[in-house]
């Protein structure tokens, strides 16, 4: 018998068929995964405001963003500046995601310097600055489920998560493994620092991501509204 003829097709094979083998051990017997906690519901529309073209903005339907810039904005560029390069430069591609950044009306000279430093190099399609007067920005923060409060120049460090049927999502339970392990007592994230480069990157780009496979589970029909965030999920 010839050793060599039956060598090759024996390679050959094992070769084909032991990646086929090792992803049908990878695969899970059920997509589940876990979804994004609701920390708030039916947040209010924002119809008391509008953008620099004079536009209404819309909750429903989309997956927003939603920050307060307060009087000065380039006083405090940094929240854009990061919030556009961790989380809105990722996700602008997907279907219905927008950033709405709410400004008063006195700050409008400085939105416009801001959204061209901004859009140097390349249009902000979805994102989008809103203005309204201080007493709509107010009750539209205190729409929100945050324990800190609004600063006096109507600004805040703090964004929200807002999904297509206007539900503020987070997390009910932000503790780490360490954290569970010790019995440590549970504490929520509500609203992501966008001065925390650790929880843009690591918080909030994940649950936003988590939030885009809910929606694509549902129109695959596999979701299930009983999972909780995976955690291997954020590997």
């Amino acid at each position: 018998m010839d050793v060599s003829k039956i060598k090759k097709p024996l390679v050959l094979s094992v070769l084909f068929f032991l990646p086929v083998f090792f992803l049908l051990l990878l695969y899970p017997s059920k997509h589940n995964y876990e979804t994004l906690d609701v920390v708030q519901t039916n947040i209010p529309e924002l119809y008391d405001f509008k953008t620099l073209e004079g536009n209404s903005i819309e909750l429903e339907d989309h997956l927003s963003v939603v920050g307060f810039f307060g009087t000065n904005p380039m006083d405090d560029a940094t929240f854009a500046l990061n919030l556009k390069e961790l989380i809105y430069d990722k996700f602008f591609g997907f279907k219905r995601f927008q950033v709405l950044a709410l400004v008063p009306h006195s700050a409008k000279h400085q939105v416009l310097e801001l959204n061209k430093e901004l859009n140097a190099f390349a249009p902000l399609q979805y994102w989008k600055f809103a203005f309204g007067t201080d007493q709509a920005i107010r009750e539209a923060y205190t729409n929100f489920k945050i324990t800190r409060p609004l600063s006096l120049n109507l600004s805040s460090n703090q964004v929200f998560v807002v999904d297509r049927e206007r539900h503020q999502r987070g997390r009910l339970d932000d503790r780490i493994k360490s954290e569970i392990k010790s019995n440590a007592a549970v504490y929520p994230m509500t609203s992501y620092d966008v001065l925390e480069i650790s929880d843009l990157k690591n918080k909030m780009s994940d649950d936003i991501r988590i939030l885009f496979t809910e929606y694509r589970q549902k129109r695959k029909g596999n979701f299930s509204s009983t999972a909780r965030r995976a955690n291997d999920l954020k590997q």
